[in-house]
């Protein structure tokens, strides 16, 4: 089998309403803070212009604040609010799009207090709606869809769990109470964006503070988290592992991102170390190394439809091509992730 043959799964075209991606390639969001005082700058549009001109199907941008006082406590993350951080935004879409790409934002509130018992509800409603607002904002200047951030231990997340959500009111209690918070952001993101604009929501098990981290211990139990964040209106499960290739549960080869797909019916994103640790290069070279069979199985996976869209984070943050390189079998010019790389906006 040739390289051509090898990646085609990743360079499908891929369609979920109104929103049409040229291949199955997405960019991950991942927070830069080169935005002062919350202004992304041209810096950061040709940033995303150059992974558009090389061909990502789809980029997610870093996570863009709401407005709310707990929402960031970083001085240079983007705003996805007030007139200056929304043009700068406008003249991000403007550019991937003038380069053939799509781009949603990833609409963030970190949770800076940490523990959402803390949380009236009336600020409960306040910050719905500073993330309908969001959303609202998003698709006024052009994006062509959102993500909300409910992973990694950040507010949404942080009602998802049992450990950071202690409530006893409709919010917190069991697990279907512990999304409540999460449905009634998605639905009024619903109401402020309509029926045919997108909205993926991002969430994992994992969290920054705890790597083992379970808000499904089971496939049953991942199946009654998922379902009222289905009826809520998410289009389109991010589902953040560390690793793509790891099982989610025993007695079964299907990621996290296989079972939301397979429970939900919902088209799903994979992501987890894709093109990392050489992957991507042992593919093509002599001799099968145990890393080979990670690429492999990503390409099986996707062949096999487990997931629809693959997240692409590290390898892309430090190497604008990956996209092109990998499509066009330039491996040897692939650039390795080193940590240097933050420090720039390659």
């Amino acid at each position: 089998m040739n390289h051509t043959q090898t990646v085609q799964a990743l360079f499908e075209p891929f369609t979920i309403g109104n929103l049409k991606l040229a291949n199955r390639i997405v960019m991950a969001p991942m927070t830069r803070a080169f935005s002062p005082d919350g202004i992304p700058g041209a810096d950061v549009a040709a940033y995303y212009r150059r992974r558009a001109e090389n061909g990502v199907g789809l980029i997610v941008t870093e996570g863009t604040v709401v407005d709310h006082p707990d929402a960031s406590n970083q001085a240079n993350v983007p705003h996805i609010y007030g007139e200056a951080a929304l043009q700068g935004w406008a003249n991000v879409v403007a550019e991937v799009h003038a380069a053939g790409g799509r781009i949603i934002p990833q609409i963030w509130h970190m949770g800076a207090r940490g523990h959402v018992g803390e949380y009236t509800e009336s600020e409960i409603a306040d910050i719905v709606q500073a993330f309908a607002q969001g959303a609202a904002n998003a698709k006024h200047i052009g994006f062509d869809g959102i993500e909300l951030h409910g992973a990694h231990g950040y507010l949404i997340d942080q009602f998802f769990w049992e450990k950071t959500n202690s409530r006893t009111d409709r919010y917190g209690g069991d697990m279907l109470k512990r999304t409540n918070f999460a449905v009634e952001v998605i639905e009024a993101c619903r109401r402020a964006v309509g029926p045919d604009f997108p909205i993926v929501l991002r969430f994992s098990q994992w969290k920054s503070s705890d790597y083992t981290a379970k808000l499904a211990a089971n496939p049953e139990q991942l199946e009654q988290f998922l379902a009222p964040l289905v009826a809520a209106g998410v289009d389109i499960f991010h589902c953040s592992t560390r690793r793509f290739w790891e099982p989610e549960f025993e007695g079964s080869d299907l990621n996290l991102a296989g079972w939301t797909k397979k429970l939900t019916g919902k088209p799903t994103i994979t992501v987890g170390s894709v093109g990392l640790d050489s992957d991507f290069t042992s593919l093509w070279s002599e001799g099968k190394g145990a890393e080979h069979a990670n690429i492999d199985k990503l390409i099986e996976k996707l062949e096999h439809k487990e997931f629809d869209l693959v997240s692409v984070g590290r390898a892309l943050l430090v190497d604008p091509a990956w996209a092109a390189k990998i499509r066009e079998g330039r491996i040897a010019e692939l650039i390795p992730f080193t940590p240097e790389a933050v420090k720039t906006l390659y």
